[in-house]
This record gives C-alpha cells, sequence and structure tokens, in this order.
C-alpha cells in the first residue's frame, strides 16, 4: 500500500509540475509560454520523505538535473558513486535544510505568474535575438549556493536562494544589499541575466574587473528592456541607455559582443 501510495504521489506532482497543455499543431514555437518544470516537487518529496520511487524520477526523467545539483550545485560527489544517494538525503536532514523546503514549497506552489513573466521576457528577447534558443526552465532546491545555473540551453532556478529579504537565514548570513536581491520578483531578472551572460561571455582577452563590470552592465540594460521596468538603475545603466538611443546602428546582439 505505501508503494502505491509512493507512485501516486510522484504521478500527481508529474501532473502539476507543468502547467501548460500541449498544442503542437496549432500553436507557433515563439508563442508558446515557457513551461517551468517543477522538479524541487520531487526533489522535495524525496528529501522529506526518503520516497525511493521519487529518487526514480529524479534519476530516469531529469538525469542530467539531478547530475548538475548533486556534482556541481551541492557538490557531494559523483552522481554515480555507491553510497550518493544516502549522502544526498541525509545531507539534508539538517534542520536548517528542513524548514528551508517545507518553506519553499509553501511560498511557491503556485509559480503561474513567474511562467508568464518569463514567457513574455523571452519572447521579447528572441524577437531581438531572432537565433537564441529558449531555454529549457527547472526549479530546484540548492543549500543557500547557487541562484541561478545554467547548461547547455536549460535553466535551472534554484528556489532556496529566493525565500525573500527576511528570511531567517539569509537575515544572518547575508548582507541587506544581498537579501534584497534575494526575493520572487528577481527571479525572471536573474533567469534573463545569466542565461545572456552564457550566450554572451566576456572573451578570455577581456577579463579585468573593469571590462567584467561594464559587460554585466550592459546584460543589465538589456533585461531591463526585455522586463519592461527599472529593475537595475545605475548611472552606468543609464549610459549605456543613452549610448543605444544615440547609435541607431547598435543592437542588443552588436552591444554584447562589444568588449568595449
Amino acid at each position: 500500500m505505501r508503494k502505491v501510495y509512493g507512485m501516486l504521489c510522484i504521478l500527481m506532482v508529474l501532473c502539476l509540475g507543468c502547467q501548460w497543455q500541449l498544442k503542437p499543431s496549432s500553436v507557433d514555437t515563439d508563442e508558446q509560454r515557457v513551461c517551468i518544470q517543477r522538479y524541487d516537487r520531487i526533489e522535495s518529496l524525496y528529501l522529506t520523505t526518503g520516497d525511493y520511487s521519487a529518487l526514480q524520477q529524479m534519476n530516469t526523467i531529469y538525469p542530467t538535473q539531478t547530475r548538475m545539483l548533486i556534482e556541481d550545485v551541492l557538490r557531494l560527489g559523483r552522481v554515480n558513486d555507491r553510497d550518493i544517494n544516502s549522502k544526498f538525503l541525509c545531507y539534508f536532514q539538517d534542520s536548517t535544510l528542513q524548514a528551508m523546503l517545507e518553506e519553499v514549497q509553501r511560498q511557491y506552489a503556485d509559480m503561474d505568474d513567474i511562467n508568464k513573466e518569463l514567457s513574455s521576457a523571452f519572447k521579447r528577447l528572441k524577437k531581438e535575438l531572432p537565433d537564441m534558443e529558449i531555454p529549457e526552465v527547472y526549479t530546484q532546491i540548492g543549500s543557500f549556493d547557487q541562484s541561478i545555473v545554467v547548461d547547455n540551453h536549460t535553466l535551472g532556478i534554484s528556489l532556496d536562494k529566493y525565500l525573500g529579504a527576511d528570511y531567517p537565514f539569509y537575515i544572518d548570513h547575508y548582507t541587506a544589499e544581498q537579501r534584497a536581491m534575494m526575493v520572487r520578483s528577481m527571479i525572471v531578472p536573474d533567469c534573463l541575466s545569466f542565461y545572456l551572460l552564457s550566450l554572451y561571455p566576456l572573451p578570455a582577452k577581456h577579463q579585468s574587473k573593469q571590462a567584467r563590470d561594464q559587460h554585466m552592465v550592459k546584460i543589465q540594460w538589456v533585461v531591463n528592456q526585455m522586463m519592461r521596468q527599472q529593475v537595475f538603475i545605475s548611472d552606468k545603466v543609464n549610459a549605456v541607455s543613452h549610448l543605444m538611443k544615440s547609435t541607431s546602428s547598435l543592437n542588443i546582439d552588436r552591444l554584447l559582443r562589444c568588449a568595449e
């Protein structure tokens, strides 16, 4: 009976994980909504109950996401290590992490607003960059490590980094400036920023702090345009805005390719 219950939980998680209707014959690819895959729900089910069927789903349906989480985000070892599953489960038995798992599921029970915002932003970006591939987006839960991970046109959102500026763990471990960015409203801007950075990495020969800062300012300006709001506000961002208005031949692609 317990095994059947576990499988039913997984089926419910998968059904809720991607809230859209597939209409490949009638909807143009560019018009489709971004579908956030709720990998975090299956992950949380395993980490809070030890349900083996949830672990199987992680490894069979989301093998790339699971590898990146275990190897690159948590750095627990290789995904095929003999004891990696028990190590992964034990790691999250810490009371702080268990409380965080519960809070993530509470705050992000519904992500329709983020789905819609991501869809609109990437639709605008696709118009500016026609050759760009819209990423596959999923949610995960780390241990207060990286906020966004990008790999080969997949984009992972670590929801544990967006629990609000007043989340108790944040207050004890992050500055007020950092906590101001660890909020729900920053998920979409961060997704755009990190994905653009993966598409337009700064050349190796231009890796000075000044060059990196200027490159990020350009990305921030682009994100503001795609969000249709001033998410990032600074004199340097304003300078990029003035440059784009005064240079008619300069588009987003050229802006981000320019190392100056």
